[in-house]
């Protein structure tokens, strides 16, 4: 005469999709290509910088001839494209900059 619940305690502690949350701030070409310069996404647990910027090109292919010359910045510092991201991570997309003179 036990309680029957709909799920399973592995799906209640470990569910199969678990997911976060990040910030995603653009910079000049991405930010002129996009038309915006920040926004919010969903991403699955273990979801990398790599992740992201392919989940971009793939919506925006026209983002793809800045693939080899992107930095990115996670809470303000460089890191490589296989930083994970946690929940709250607020990733900056940074293209090259030229200018002065």
């Amino acid at each position: 005469m036990g309680t029957n619940t709909s799920a399973s305690p592995r799906k209640q502690f470990f569910p199969e999709a678990i997911r976060m949350r990040i910030t995603l701030r653009y910079f000049a070409a991405v930010r002129e290509k996009l038309r915006r310069s920040e926004e919010e996404r969903d991403l699955p647990a273990g979801a990398t910088v790599r992740t992201v910027w392919e989940m971009l090109v793939q919506e925006h292919p026209e983002l793809s001839v800045m693939e080899k010359s992107m930095s990115f910045a996670v809470a303000q510092e460089y890191v490589d494209r296989d930083h994970p991201l946690q929940d709250n991570d607020e990733l900056a997309c940074i293209p090259p900059v030229s200018g002065g003179r």
